[in-house]
């Protein structure tokens, strides 16, 4: 029970420290057919830091949930580019 008790008071603080994340929405260029979000998705997917990606194949955007403490919108913007398909960050895309 000692144990138990010391473990999370070590915790605690931890979980303060925690970051809170961020997002991006990006402008998705070359995405012609469904198919094509599934490459950008697992593409983001991969990116260390990325906790969600959600793909908008009518309206061609990625929304990304990331940790600013492990990757960036220009690292996204890398990764979705070098699958083949280059992106922005779209304008008025605040981060949370």
């Amino acid at each position: 029970m000692r144990k138990t008790f010391i473990a999370m008071l070590v915790a605690l603080p931890l979980t303060a420290l925690a970051v809170t994340p961020q997002t991006v929405v990006l402008d998705m260029q070359n995405m012609t057919c469904s198919l094509c979000s599934i490459t950008v998705k697992k593409s983001l997917e991969k990116v260390p830091g990325v906790a969600t990606a959600q793909i908008n194949y009518d309206k061609k955007t990625a929304t990304v949930q990331f940790d600013p403490q492990k990757t960036s919108p220009a690292e996204l913007v890398k990764a979705t580019t070098d699958a083949g398909f280059p992106s922005t960050p779209h304008a008025g895309s605040g981060k949370q």
